[in-house]
């Protein structure tokens, strides 16, 4: 029986059934047969950022500088807070948590980027793709509902400042942290199953640097329509739910500010919340700019531009937006520096 067949060996394809001999014995390792008229994908191709050699090394040293900021600055946070006294308090807490879910997300990302950039062999399979998108997107969403709770902490702080102990206590913090965990990954969970139920055939490479839904959806060759609608709302509702609860925080926080009448003191009390507004200006704008559009405005290029913005820039900026605009932190700083100093 005679089968209609693709040109064989073109860069990044998956070969049909009825190639060449010669190709067989790497086809049956890379698909399974479906039907007997085409093949099931078992491992993609992560395209990333296609240049000359000597430009992937150069990415490679870039990325690997990033990087290492993201690790040191992310720990040393967490360490900081984790040993100082005086950073003992419920935002400080829920600071750590951010840091945290910041170097988890990077970490399912990144390193994965860099073996590409100096490997030829840029494959992932099936499993470990489903693996990167889980635990990429659990800490995503993981990072939006630890911003909601910063806000709903600085809405406490500043508009029932008698209360603030007894509401946020510390069992509080750690249930807030707890649902913020469960929330994440339920919502991993979701969009996770309902894209790795779906069939990929024939077309294996993935037009970005990690394992994503957009770029992956667009491989399938089963309707993606539930997946879509997913990613467009529920996916969308996660963070569009966080960004209500900030901004609703926000709002009371703004008409207590209004209501003190030294400037000084409006200035002090609302530069408390500076560095955190900051952070969800960057990261919840380019969330929702991502997985709130509808498909057909996907760009695969901008895509991996802003994809570099929420998952390296921003874990680098975190670090240095809570301490050199935190006096508190930078104190902590000091007094670390100091202790190590003496002690030497």
């Amino acid at each position: 029986m005679r089968m209609h067949v693709k040109a064989c060996g073109s860069a990044g394809e998956i070969i049909h059934v009825g190639c060449l001999n010669s190709h067989r014995k790497k086809t049956t390792q890379n698909m399974e047969l479906m039907d007997g008229n085409y093949t099931l994908v078992t491992e993609f191709i992560l395209l990333g950022f296609p240049t000359r050699p000597e430009l992937q090394i150069v990415l490679f040293l870039v990325f690997l500088t990033l990087y290492g900021i993201i690790l040191a600055g992310n720990i040393g946070l967490m360490i900081l807070i984790r040993t100082d006294p005086h950073l003992q308090t419920p935002m400080y807490f829920f600071l750590s948590n951010l840091s945290f879910a910041d170097l988890c997300f990077s970490s399912a990302i990144v390193p994965k980027m860099l073996v590409n950039f100096l490997s030829e062999n840029k494959s992932i399979s099936l499993y470990g793709c489903a693996l990167q998108f889980y635990f990429s997107c659990a800490f995503a969403d993981t990072e939006s509902f630890i911003l909601a709770a910063m806000a709903y902490d600085r809405y406490v702080a500043i508009c029932n400042p008698l209360l603030y102990t007894v509401v946020m206590s510390r069992g509080i913090c750690v249930w807030l942290i707890v649902l913020s965990y469960i929330g994440g990954n339920m919502s991993s969970l979701v969009h996770t199953s309902f894209a790795f139920i779906l069939k990929y055939c024939d077309k294996n490479v993935i037009n970005h640097f990690f394992c994503d839904l957009p770029p992956l959806l667009k491989l399938s060759c089963t309707d993606t329509s539930v997946n879509e609608w997913l990613l467009s709302t529920y996916g969308s509702s996660v963070e569009i739910i966080c960004f209500i609860v900030i901004v609703i925080s926000y709002y009371f926080i703004l008409l207590s500010v209004l209501r003190i009448r030294s400037s000084s003191g409006r200035k002090k009390t609302f530069s408390t919340c500076a560095s955190h507004l900051t952070s969800v200006a960057i990261y919840q704008g380019t969330l929702l700019f991502i997985y709130s559009r509808p498909s057909y405005l996907y760009s695969p290029n901008t895509d991996k531009i802003i994809s570099v913005f929420y998952t390296i820039i921003i874990p680098v900026l975190n670090p240095l937006i809570y301490s050199l605009r935190n006096k508190d932190v930078k104190d902590a700083a000091k007094r670390a520096v100091r202790l190590k100093v003496d002690s030497s």
